[in-house]
């Protein structure tokens, strides 16, 4: 899929709605220098274009109960497609795997889940893993301190030097 053009003012919007996506839309104006409605135009358009793919709340996990970060290196025995669907399959099911990736190197794919505590991840290992024959072998790397996450892109760096908002 190409990526989408976007002015300044795009993307100045969006660094805004990265940070919080309830600012209200006159405060957005106001930072970046255009008419409420030519915001929610472009807000609007965003959405459209798929640029805006979710309006979500990040929740902190240990707050709710699931402190446990898991990052999973799975090595398949044979990357091929039509071999590696049931897996694929099972991660897109798993309400606990936050990320999944499709990787060069040694490993195929990495995952991030979130777990309550380790018996929980056992059981989650279990379902993902277990009685596959594609799955030659995978490694566990248990989180021991959260420094950073999300998923806000940089945009506004990107901007010419001519543009301004």
């Amino acid at each position: 899929m190409p990526a989408i053009s976007l002015d300044a003012f795009d993307r100045a919007i969006l660094d805004i709605l990265q940070r919080d996506n309830l600012t209200p839309q006159r405060l957005i104006a106001e930072k970046v220098h255009l008419s409420a409605p030519a915001v929610q135009r472009r807000i609007k358009r965003l959405h459209e274009l798929g640029v805006i793919a979710a309006n979500i709340a990040v929740v902190d996990p240990v707050r709710v109960g699931r402190p446990l970060t898991v990052l999973i290196s799975v090595q398949l025995a044979n990357e091929r497609p039509d071999l590696s669907l049931a897996f694929r399959a099972r991660v897109a099911r798993e309400a606990a795997v936050q990320q999944c990736y499709y990787v060069t190197g040694e490993a195929d794919y990495s995952l991030i889940v979130t777990a309550a505590d380790m018996e929980e991840y056992q059981a989650l290992a279990t379902r993902l893993f277990a009685g596959d024959d594609n799955i030659r072998r995978y490694t566990t790397s248990i989180a021991l301190e959260r420094l950073k996450t999300g998923l806000q892109l940089p945009l506004a760096e990107h901007m010419h030097d001519n543009e301004t908002i």
